[in-house]
């Protein structure tokens, strides 16, 4: 009995072992999709008074729970009972975020103009502010919901071969990881200008250290969103190059000589501008501004 009891002991420590390495790889995997994640809640966050950000981060993070709720079952169904399905999602999924990332590249080169409209400070009503802040929220969501499906089916391609128990620890670890991570890291970055604000107040002298390193968390916060964009769109051609390449025969034997990361990366441009000509090209036919 005690034998057995030891031998079940073992089973678990070899599994989670087993779930730590494919976690690992699942993670790197997804590491791109997690940077544009951040980069877009980032700035969902942001533009509310300095009281609001933190609720309102909180909102969008339960929602975030929720869409991983309901995304992790309907993957595990098409794991077990139609895993060809995952593949085409992936690959779709890639074409979306080669997609995603060329447009970006495409507005920094050619932005578009836009009409300025002249803007005046009003006063807003309690109820009108709620609404605008659950107009944001609901958009952050149905954003999150759509990274969500791409984290997990990622992360899921890389144990499909695996079987279904290690498929729900890893995915589900993965899942609970970039909720947990990529919102705790926005709370810090959304709050930077308000600590850089209070060491500033807290001085007394010009060049004290507090005043110093408010003024550069102050400073920092738009560099640093910045940065998240530009980090983040070359983690979504990466990312995407890195599903074409994997799961396209023709695209994983096609120029050998290359390194990895740069076939990656030129693989998810390439295709990545292909997408966004047609899609542009179905707007002007279908005469959508």
């Amino acid at each position: 009995m005690a034998s057995g009891f030891f031998a079940l002991l073992d089973d678990i420590a070899a599994l989670m072992d087993d779930v730590a390495v494919m976690s690992k790889i699942a993670a790197k995997k997804t590491a791109g999709i997690l940077g544009d994640d951040l980069a877009v809640n980032a700035e969902k966050a942001s533009g509310f008074i300095s009281s609001r950000e933190l609720p309102v981060l909180w909102a969008i993070a339960k929602g975030s729970f929720i869409n991983k709720i309901i995304i992790l079952p309907i993957a595990f169904l098409l794991s077990a009972f139609f895993p060809l399905a995952i593949i085409i999602i992936l690959v779709l999924g890639g074409l979306f975020l080669a997609y995603e990332g060329a447009e970006k590249i495409y507005e920094y080169l050619f932005p578009h103009k836009h009409s300025t409209v002249e803007t005046t400070i009003q006063e807003y009503t309690e109820e009108e502010i709620l609404a605008f802040e659950k107009e944001k929220i609901k958009s952050a969501i149905v954003t999150d919901f759509i990274l969500s499906v791409e984290i997990v089916i990622i992360a899921l391609g890389t144990v499909i071969e695996e079987t279904l128990t290690s498929q729900i620890l890893v995915v589900s670890f993965i899942a609970i990881l970039a909720t947990v991570g990529v919102y705790g890291i926005v709370a810090i970055i959304v709050r930077m200008d308000e600590l850089g604000f209070k060491l500033i107040g807290m001085s007394t002298k010009e060049n004290s250290p507090s005043k110093i390193i408010g003024n550069f968390l102050v400073q920092a916060l738009p560099k640093i969103i910045k940065s998240l964009a530009v980090i983040g769109t070359i983690a979504l051609l990466l990312v995407a190059g890195g599903i074409f390449i994997h799961k396209i025969e023709f695209l994983h034997h096609l120029f050998p000589q290359l390194p990895s990361i740069l076939k990656e990366f030129i693989s998810g441009l390439v295709i990545g501008f292909i997408v966004l000509g047609i899609v542009n090209v179905f707007k002007k036919m279908f005469g959508k501004k």
